[in-house]
């Protein structure tokens, strides 16, 4: 009788979670989809990056090349990209182009090992193409949400704000970044020979390509309700650009404070991966299922962080998310220094999920927290340059982690040891990086205070 009753309620409960989903917002929903092919594409990318440049005969060095790359070519191009977007009518257009191309690049370089020589260094130029393309797709993206969602979007006729459609799709983005990663490496592990896993690579990159292209032909359901006024290109359009911005005080030490943080969060992408593969020696299922329990901690505390936003705004909840970031270098010291196996993957794990439980403040709150300090006039112009931050950070830092390994392993003649020391010391600056956001959001609350804004 007890089991009936329990399967009574629990179809309760679904019938009245899919009423739930059937009243939400159309437009919330439509950018839910966009979260599952637009993020779900770069995750299926990136979760393939690093194993098989490693099976094409990448080193310690060239690894840390597949961030180099990319970002210092997305530097190069950004800003003026962010001015484009300032310049056209219609952004959702350069968007959907930028999907595109992103598709076919990744499908290109998935086709790597057919080359006879230089695989390795064909797969890095092609995979900087797709992640410029990338890059280029999210500068637009982010320019063009506040024209479809207008901080007064409820005058709009929009009936949704901000944040509530923000994490809709960012638990639409936890679900798929939870499937792929342990969809990859169950197939990967499950697959014996080199030759399989390099052809499981490649249809890898081709869905990719396929979510990518799908997206573009997306967005043409999610129409802007207020589109910015296209800038006129010209050397004076860019001197009051940067003029403007010059002047911005409140954008210019956000962009600071923020990169130091990105610096601390991005020094360790690399040295993640060796110390995954070289000393916890997972195999391709455990490390699809480290960020698998990273996705489930988010989703488990997705929702009560939203809420936090809601009633204490964007920027304040932010510093648990950094705080947490910083449990991963222990996670990563702690497994490591474990004698078995069997004991420091578990262990790791553990550590690594604790600390992912505040990481949806950085998935929704930074973005946010960006478009309360930017130019509206300039608005595209402004997020290419803090993006071109980002990437800078991006670009250098994980080579800078590597080097720091490299470095203090040689010195105490001990790679472990070297390891332990950089993320201690990442540890540290990611608790920096907390005090110092801190400080801000209490400078930015006088300034707004003495400006009369909320």
């Amino acid at each position: 009788m007890k089991l009936v009753e329990r399967a009574v309620a629990k179809v309760k409960i679904a019938a009245r979670n899919f009423k739930s989903f059937r009243q939400t917002n159309p437009l919330t929903i439509r950018y839910g989809i966009d979260g599952i092919l637009f993020p779900g594409a770069v995750a299926i990318a990136s979760n393939n990056n690093n194993l098989f440049a490693q099976r094409l005969g990448a080193d310690e060095f060239q690894l840390s090349m597949l961030q180099f790359l990319p970002h210092m070519l997305s530097l190069v191009l950004l800003v003026p990209m962010g001015l484009l977007a300032d310049s056209v009518s219609n952004k959702r257009r350069l968007l959907s182009a930028a999907l595109v191309l992103a598709g076919i690049f990744f499908a290109v370089a998935g086709g790597a090992n057919f080359v006879p020589v230089y695989a390795v260094y064909f797969f890095l130029g092609f995979l900087a193409l797709a992640n410029v393309s990338v890059g280029i797709a999210n500068l637009s993206w982010q320019s063009y949400f506040p024209e479809v969602v207008p901080e007064n979007a409820w005058d709009e006729g929009v009936r949704e704000s901000r944040n509530n459609i923000l994490t809709f799709r960012a638990r639409m983005t936890m679900i798929i970044q939870l499937v792929a990663p342990l969809t990859i490496g169950i197939i990967l592990t499950s697959i014996v020979s080199d030759t399989g896993k390099l052809a499981a690579h490649q249809v890898f990159y081709v869905l990719a390509a396929v979510l990518l292209i799908s997206n573009a032909v997306h967005f043409r359901k999610i129409k802007a309700v207020r589109p910015a006024e296209p800038k006129r290109i010209s050397f004076a359009q860019m001197k009051t650009a940067a003029r403007r911005l010059s002047k911005n005080k409140l954008f210019i030490l956000f962009a600071l404070v923020i990169l130091f943080f990105h610096m601390t969060w991005h020094v360790d992408w690399t040295l993640y991966f060796i110390g995954q593969r070289n000393y916890l020696q997972m195999n391709e299922f455990l490390l699809g299922l480290t960020p698998v329990v990273a996705m489930i901690a988010q989703l488990v505390t997705l929702k009560r962080w939203s809420r936090k936003n809601s009633r204490e705004g964007v920027e304040r909840p932010l510093v648990w998310g950094i705080l947490g970031l910083a449990i991963a270098p222990i996670a990563m010291i702690v497994g490591v220094s474990m004698p078995w196996q069997f004991v420091g993957v578990p262990i790791f794990l553990l550590l690594h999920a604790t600390g992912m439980l505040a990481f949806s403040t950085v998935t929704l709150n930074i973005f946010q927290c960006l478009l309360k300090v930017v130019d509206e006039e300039y608005r595209s112009f402004s997020i290419s340059v803090f993006i071109v931050l980002t990437t800078l950070s991006n670009a250098v830092m994980p080579v800078v982690g590597v080097a720091m390994y490299r470095g203090f392993g040689a010195a105490v003649g001990n790679a472990r040891t070297g390891l332990i020391i950089a993320f201690a010391i990442v540890f540290v600056a990611r608790i920096i990086a907390a005090g110092t956001w801190t400080l801000y959001v209490k400078y930015a609350a006088k300034v707004r205070e003495q400006l009369g804004q909320s």
